[in-house]
C-alpha cells in the first residue's frame, strides 16, 4: 500500500513499525455543538482506512480523542448556565448518534482530555526541564525556537509562518509563534491543580499526551482534516519529538475541504449544515457514500443534486443485494462456477489495487459497481448453482464492508416478515382473493418493499 505523506509531500510505501500491527492516532471533535458535514468527512475516510488495513491482515489500533475542555466548550456553558462536564456529556452522546448514523466503526479507545491531565503535566513539565517551554504567570508556553525543524509539516519556515501569523508578542510570550501549552485558570473557569498553579492544558498538548499514553512515542498513521495541518499537527510534532527525542508520526494524512454548491462551507456564509440536519432529510448512508466518493485529498461539493445521486447509487448496491438473497432461495444445489469465481476475483484484486493507491476509495467505488455488473450479467436470473450466488454474496459483502456502505438492509421489517407476506400475496392470488392480494402489496409498498413477478417466483427489493 502506498500513502501520500503530508510530511514528505509524496506517496510512500506504507511500512509499519511494527510487522502485522499498525497505530493510527485521528483528531476527534471538540465537543460542545452537533458535528457539521466537515467533520462527517474524516470520521468516514479514516474509518474505511482502519477496515481496509483490518481487512489486509493487520491488527489495527485505532484511538480518536474528545477534546473535553475547550474555550468553545465553557462558552457554550456559560451561554447555557451549565458546566464543561455537562455541555461535552450531552455533546459526545450527540456525536455516537451521528457516527453510528454513519456506520463509523468504534475506535479502539476513545480517550477524553480531561481523563489525562497528569500525562499532560508530566510532559509540559518534561519540556520545561529540557529547555523548550517557560512558565509565565501560571501560563506555559512551548517555545518554537528551540525546536529547528518546526514548520516542516506545513513546508514552511518559521520565520514565514511567522509572518502570516498575525500574532503580537506581548509582554507574556517570548516569542509571537510560541504557543500555550498550559493555561492559568481565569475566574469561574474550570481548572486542575499543576505545578504552575490552578489551570487546564492547551488544545495541542492533549493529542501528544493522548498518544503518548496510549500508543506510544513512535506512530505509524496520524490523521484528520487540511486545516489542522498548521498549527494543531506543527506543534504536536514539535512538542511531542522535543519531549521523546524521537520522530512522532511516519505518515500523515489530511483529508481535503467540503464545499457547499461549489463554496467552502463557512458559517458565515450561511452555508453550514449539521450531520443531523441532513441525515433527517437524506438519510445517513448518502452522507457516508458522499464523504467516500472521491479521493480523500480532494475537495468534495455537497448539494442538493449530488446527494441524491448518492442516494440513487446506494439504491443499485442495495437492489443487487437484495437479489443476490432472492436468487439464493431458488438457486439448486451445487459448488461454486470457477469462471464466475474469476471474474469476481478480478474485482477483488481491481478493489485492492484502488485502495493500495493512497486509499482511492473513488476508484473503489467504481469496482464494486463493475462487481455489480458481473454479478447481474453473470449470476442472477441465470439458474446458477447455489454455491456461485454463495460465492457472489461472499464478494459483495466484503468489498461493501470494507467501505463501510449497505449497512441498513435489516434496519426496518426482517427479511422473513416479508417473505410471509409475499406468500400470503400469492396464497390470496392462487384463491383468486384480488382484493386481499391488492392490500398486501398496498401494505408492502407503504414499508417501501417493491414486488416484481418472474417465472422463478416475486423477487422484492426496498426502494
Amino acid at each position: 500500500m502506498k500513502i501520500f505523506n503530508t510530511l514528505t509531500r509524496e506517496k510512500q510505501e506504507f511500512k509499519p513499525v511494527e510487522p502485522g500491527k499498525v497505530k493510527i492516532y485521528a483528531c476527534g471533535p471538540t465537543v460542545y455543538n452537533y458535528i457539521h458535514i466537515g467533520n462527517a468527512r474524516p470520521l468516514c475516510v479514516f474509518d474505511v482506512l482502519r477496515r481496509y488495513l483490518e481487512y489486509r491482515g493487520y491488527e489495527v489500533t485505532f484511538v480518536q480523542n474528545f477534546t473535553d475542555i475547550d474555550d468553545k466548550i465553557i462558552k457554550k456553558a456559560n451561554e447555557e448556565g451549565s458546566d464543561y462536564k455537562t455541555v461535552s456529556e450531552k455533546y459526545i452522546e450527540e456525536f455516537w448518534k451521528d457516527a453510528d448514523g454513519l456506520n463509523f466503526k468504534h475506535a479502539t479507545i476513545h480517550p477524553k482530555a480531561t481523563e489525562n491531565i497528569d500525562k499532560i503535566i508530566e510532559i509540559v513539565s518534561g519540556l520545561i526541564e529540557k529547555g523548550h517551554a517557560y512558565e509565565v504567570d501560571g501560563d506555559v508556553y512551548f517555545s518554537t525556537k528551540t525546536f529547528p525543524s518546526y514548520g516542516k509539516l506545513s513546508h514552511q519556515p518559521l520565520e514565514d509562518l511567522e509572518a502570516g501569523a498575525r500574532i503580537m508578542v506581548g509582554d507574556i510570550k517570548r516569542d509571537p509563534m510560541d504557543f500555550a501549552l498550559w493555561k492559568a485558570a481565569k475566574p469561574g473557569e474550570p481548572y486542575w491543580d499543576s505545578p504552575w498553579g490552578h489551570g487546564r492544558p492547551g488544545w495541542h498538548i492533549e493529542c501528544s499526551a493522548m498518544n503518548l499514553r496510549f500508543l506510544g512515542e513512535n506512530i505509524d498513521i496520524h490523521c484528520g482534516g487540511l486545516d489542522l495541518i498548521f498549527p494543531h499537527h506543527e506543534n504536536e510534532i514539535a512538542q511531542s519529538e522535543c519531549f521523546t527525542g524521537r520522530p512522532f508520526a511516519n505518515y500523515w494524512m489530511h483529508n481535503g475541504y467540503i464545499n457547499v454548491d461549489n463554496v467552502k462551507m463557512s458559517k458565515s456564509l450561511g452555508n453550514f449544515f449539521t450531520v443531523r440536519d441532513v441525515a433527517e432529510k437524506y438519510g445517513y448512508e448518502p452522507i457516508r457514500y458522499l464523504m467516500i466518493s472521491s479521493s480523500y485529498r480532494s475537495p468534495i461539493n455537497y448539494s442538493t443534486d449530488i446527494i441524491e445521486q448518492c442516494k440513487a447509487s446506494l439504491t443499485r448496491l442495495y437492489t443487487c443485494r437484495d437479489s443476490l438473497d432472492f436468487e439464493l432461495k431458488n438457486a439448486p444445489e451445487g459448488e461454486a462456477d470457477e469462471s464466475v469465481k474469476a471474474q469476481l476475483d478480478k474485482r477483488v484484486e481491481q478493489f485492492n489495487n484502488a485502495l493500495d493507491d493512497d486509499l482511492n476509495t473513488a476508484d473503489g467505488i467504481a469496482a464494486v459497481f463493475d462487481l455489480v455488473r458481473d454479478i447481474n450479467t453473470l449470476a442472477l436470473g441465470k439458474g446458477v448453482s447455489k454455491g456461485t450466488v454463495e460465492y457472489a454474496i461472499k464478494v459483495f459483502d466484503m468489498l461493501t464492508g470494507v467501505l463501510g456502505l449497505v449497512y441498513n438492509r435489516k434496519a426496518e421489517d426482517s427479511d422473513a416478515e416479508i417473505d410471509a407476506l409475499i406468500e400470503a400475496r400469492t396464497a390470496a392470488r392462487k384463491e383468486k382473493n384480488w382484493a386481499e392480494a391488492d392490500r398486501i402489496r398496498d401494505e408492502l409498498k407503504a414499508k417501501g418493499i417493491v414486488l416484481e413477478d418472474t417465472p422463478m417466483g416475486v423477487k422484492w427489493h426496498r426502494e
